[in-house]
């Protein structure tokens, strides 16, 4: 399997509304979302399959062949509203986003994304993207490399660190990666270290939050009145973005209000906390483990009237 979908019946459940609408699966992956999203979808629905790596359209695309309710494009979900033809702007019914790493690129030394294998400091999700791991590690400064660390992988030891990186160089591998960490870092923090620092160059390389941002911003332009957006997040920093977006309409978390009181938001939350895999799911997939879905609509603009009072059962 090209990557085991995670929270995938929770995911789906809270994404299709209407069988015969308009989805975008954003992150395609190995198509393990998009199979079950078809199988909900009637013979008039349309879904669109976005993925900047080119492994893993060529995976879905077999997986889902023959199907002639499914379109592929290539790009970054981010630029949502460039990939996407004018005429579903506006009339979406639904966008799925798994974020974070599929099994594929974890599992594949070539890739950069593990420190448990050793293979080049590339971490690239696509070969769009020009940065790679490797120059960041070999040409940024002391300072860029602690903060970098600190805000992005929620280091403590970041400065430490960055200096341990700074005398190794030059390095070009993983493993080399990984040899300077552990100098400087206690065995027992020595994988959770690792973890954060892999995290913080892969959200760099990528620039994940600054393309979830505009995902986030963009998307709900694109979404039908009352069309749903179903994110699934890997950690805290994205998951703190979506659930400031999703309630306050910005990413600092800052509630705005109108002449009247009312807040002033484009999206409602369909459930007050999060969900989460079942024990069951974490057991048979390790990687689900730090998951968390959420979900929100697109509240109508003139039913609202930028004061959108919430539904009484809180749902689309």
């Amino acid at each position: 399997m090209y990557h085991k979908p995670v929270l995938r019946d929770e995911a789906v459940h809270n994404l299709v509304t209407d069988p015969n609408g308009i989805y975008v699966d954003g992150t395609l992956g190995g198509g393990g979302h998009a199979a079950l999203i078809l199988k909900k979808m009637g013979p008039d629905g349309r879904l669109i399959g976005i993925d900047q790596d080119q492994d893993a359209l060529n995976f879905a695309e077999k997986r889902l062949a023959g199907d002639p309710r499914v379109t592929l494009v290539k790009g970054n979900f981010g630029y949502l509203d460039v990939l996407l033809s004018r005429d579903v702007h506006g009339s979406i019914h639904g966008i799925l986003l798994d974020l974070g790493v599929s099994s594929h690129q974890i599992d594949e030394p070539a890739r950069g994304f593990s420190f448990q294998k050793d293979g080049p400091l590339d971490m690239r999700m696509g070969d769009l993207q020009t940065l790679t791991a490797s120059a960041i590690i070999n040409e940024y400064s002391y300072e860029a490399l602690r903060d970098l660390f600190y805000l992005y992988g929620e280091e403590r030891e970041s400065a430490r660190i960055a200096r341990s990186i700074i005398a190794a160089r030059p390095m070009e591998t993983t493993g080399e990666l990984r040899k300077a960490v552990m100098e400087v870092v206690p065995e027992r923090f020595t994988n959770k270290s690792l973890a954060r620092i892999f995290q913080a160059l892969r959200i760099e390389v990528n620039s994940e939050l600054s393309m979830l941002k505009r995902v986030l911003e963009k998307g709900v332009d694109m979404l039908a009145d009352r069309g749903r957006m179903v994110v699934i997040t890997y950690h805290s920093l994205e998951d703190r973005l979506c659930k400031n977006f999703f309630r306050y309409g910005n990413f600092e978390g800052k509630p705005v209000k109108d002449f009247y009181g009312n807040d002033i938001r484009p999206m409602e939350s369909l459930f007050k906390r999060v969900i989460t895999p079942s024990e069951e799911e974490t057991a048979e997939n390790p990687r689900a483990r730090s998951a968390k879905l959420r979900a929100a609509y697109r509240i109508n603009d003139t039913a609202s009237g930028h004061g959108h009072k919430k539904n009484q059962d809180g749902g689309a």
